[in-house]
């Protein structure tokens, strides 16, 4: 897929707190738990289960929730596709770090060991 400006703007607006009750249906369905979920977002972002937590209740968009982030140094690692795009060729930077955190939760729900999650 093509990535496009408007694309990009809808990724960033997006609030946090409408995706995540997602990402925690997702992995529960497939026997993993909200706590193995945080441990994966807080891996990638820095943030606490405590700060994951907040961030929900204050509906922080994707924009907000990754420019206060201290991305873990081997995201970079993170590569493949994801929702019709391949990660490492995503030109816009919060494009590429929604995507690595939706790339973590395919993992997660796919059974893939925790420490082969976290790189």
């Amino acid at each position: 897929m093509k990535e496009t400006p408007e694309h990009n703007e809808r990724i960033a607006q997006l609030s946090f707190s409408s995706v995540y009750p997602s990402y925690v249906q997702k992995v529960e369905r497939k026997g993993r738990t909200k706590e193995e979920l945080d441990e994966v977002v807080s891996w990638l972002t820095g943030y606490s289960p405590t700060d994951i937590e907040r961030l929900v209740s204050d509906k922080v968009s994707f924009q907000t929730f990754f420019q206060n982030a201290k991305l873990h140094p081997n995201a970079s690692l993170i590569k493949g596709v994801i929702c019709g795009y391949r990660i490492e060729e995503l030109k816009d930077p919060l494009t590429r770090q929604v995507r690595y955190l939706d790339k973590l939760v395919d993992e997660l729900a796919k059974g893939k060991k925790m420490d082969k999650i976290k790189r």
